[in-house]
């Protein structure tokens, strides 16, 4: 069980703190930086605690979440400096955040135990002790007829947990770590939460799922909104999960009104670049599988992808080569406004790091989450249902726009080959979470998915269960299908777009 779908005071305080880095963004002038000393104050008002056990320990953490809000790096409780220290860096019109991504900030870490299966005050000192009986390493005994589990014994099998008529005996893990499909979470000698940066893929799953809110992700909400203030050009590219993220009230026919009132220039759907991809994954699976390579992995989701080429080396080339929705679409914008600059928004951590890549960083200028881009909407006070609604976006696939769900791309790609070469089938397997598409290229190792299109998402349900959103999954789900129906044409050899392809990718 974990945290996300539900609406709690972690999510409150983010939005919050994007909230007030986004004001101070809009309002910033004459190198002046000091309102954000009095933020933490707005933030977390009064003398007396509210979530923690003291007030100053929660202004403290607000603090370092400004400052990775800001793209700057977190400060230990050993050092001591004001909030705007270094602030200045990051003061410009373009992308700018310090490594790493993903952060634990330390003193707001619970020191989550790491795998422990524990006796609660349930326990019922019950005649049969099934517990005992099913346990292989003998690690039970009895004190005054309750249940003890000796932790150096135990071997966390679990059979104890199962036995137990009561439900008295737990097994506990650290939420971030069980939710890391990397296993790169582990304790520093303090016994807190560490994230080993070289196994980091930055799907940004620990930190939605930290109940302490004690991980966070460094983000270009300034940056994109000084460059926003400047005379330069920025669009909004709206990644296909987008539908639903902001409520009931920003529909899709609102949504280039709403990116104009935070001061895009227009929005543009990644739908498009997604029916751009789907056409040359597919030219590739038909050219490449069997021939050249056993099968072909997806390669829309950045994390999947370097998870793949890095733990599994020998078949890197099995990854497609093809630009992903956010990178075409990005190149089509820059291509019609050669002076622009882009911020995409969407679900996804990792996308940051993507766009930071070399080949990628003059395709797309900044990354932001559908939860920072609230926090823009919240600071400006932006009331949805004023808004100019249009008749239409840009004219996507349905199959495009279902690129969010998982399954979607897979879907999308096989629709395409099936129309195009109908002789040839298309065997598809997917998988969701790190842990199971590692399980899945395993298989693939050995043979069990020769001639198959393998689709990868990191998240659970795909785009629409990244960590940068703020809607249910199942919700999502529902509004993604929903908006596929009302899509003007199905499949992505229907887009207007298709003839783009070669000049987007030469």
């Amino acid at each position: 069980m974990s945290v996300r779908g539900v609406y709690t005071s972690v999510n409150q305080i983010r939005k919050m703190v994007f909230t007030e880095v986004a004001k101070l963004s809009y309002n910033y002038k004459d190198g002046d930086l000091s309102e954000m000393e009095l933020i933490p104050y707005r933030i977390i008002p009064g003398e007396v605690s509210t979530y923690r056990e003291s007030v100053f320990l929660e202004r403290a953490i607000v603090r370092e979440r400004m400052r990775l809000a800001m793209g700057l790096n977190f400060r230990t409780a050993a050092e001591h400096a004001p909030v705007s220290t270094g602030a200045e860096e990051c003061v410009k019109p373009e992308k700018y955040y310090q490594p790493p991504l993903i952060n634990v900030i330390k003193f707001a870490c619970h020191s989550c135990p790491e795998n422990q299966v524990v006796v609660t005050e349930q326990c019922q000192s019950c005649l049969a002790h099934p517990c005992q009986e099913v346990c292989p390493k003998k690690a039970i005994s009895f004190v005054h007829g309750k249940s003890v589990i000796n932790q150096e014994e135990c071997v966390k099998c679990g059979k104890c947990v199962d036995a137990c008529p009561y439900h008295a005996i737990v097994h506990l893990e650290r939420p971030c770590a069980k939710a890391c499909g990397m296993h790169a979470i582990h304790s520093d000698e303090y016994g807190r939460a560490d994230i080993d940066q070289d196994r980091c893929v930055s799907c940004g799953m620990c930190l939605a799922n930290c109940p302490f809110g004690a991980i966070a992700d460094k983000a270009q909400i300034f940056q994109c909104i000084q460059a926003i203030r400047s005379d330069t050009p920025v669009y909004a590219a709206i990644a296909p999960a987008i539908v639903g993220q902001f409520g009931p009230d920003l529909t899709l026919d609102r949504m280039r009104s709403a990116f104009r009132a935070l001061g895009f220039a227009d929005a543009i759907e990644v739908a498009i670049g997604a029916d751009l991809c789907t056409l040359q994954e597919a030219e590739d699976f038909v050219k490449e599988v069997p021939d050249r390579l056993p099968f072909m992995g997806t390669s829309c989701c950045p994390a999947w992808s370097v998870m793949a080429k890095r733990d599994f080396p020998q078949h890197a080339e099995c990854i497609s080569m093809a630009l992903t929705p956010m990178v075409l679409t990005g190149r089509l914008i820059k291509k019609e406004h050669p002076d622009c600059k882009v911020a995409f928004i969407g679900p996804c951590a990792a996308k940051k790091l993507e766009a930071s890549r070399r080949t990628i960083r003059s395709d797309v200028d900044f990354v932001l989450t559908f939860e920072e881009v609230m926090g823009m909407f919240e600071a400006k006070g932006i009331d949805f249902t004023e808004l100019e609604t249009h008749n239409t976006m840009h004219g996507a696939s349905g199959d495009g726009r279902a690129f969010a769900v998982g399954g979607g791309v897979a879907s999308a790609v096989a629709n395409v080959i099936k129309e195009k070469y109908p002789d040839r089938e298309v065997k598809v397997e997917r998988a969701e979470g790190l842990d199971e598409c590692r399980k899945m290229l395993m298989l693939a190792r050995s043979h069990k998915y020769d001639g198959y299109l393998l689709e990868g998402m990191a998240c659970p349900g795909g785009c629409i269960g990244g960590a940068g959103t703020v809607n249910p999954i199942a919700k999502s789900k529902a509004a993604i299908l929903k908006n596929q129906e009302n899509s003007s044409c199905k499949h992505a050899y229907e887009s207007s777009f298709g003839d783009r392809i070669t000049d987007l990718t030469e």
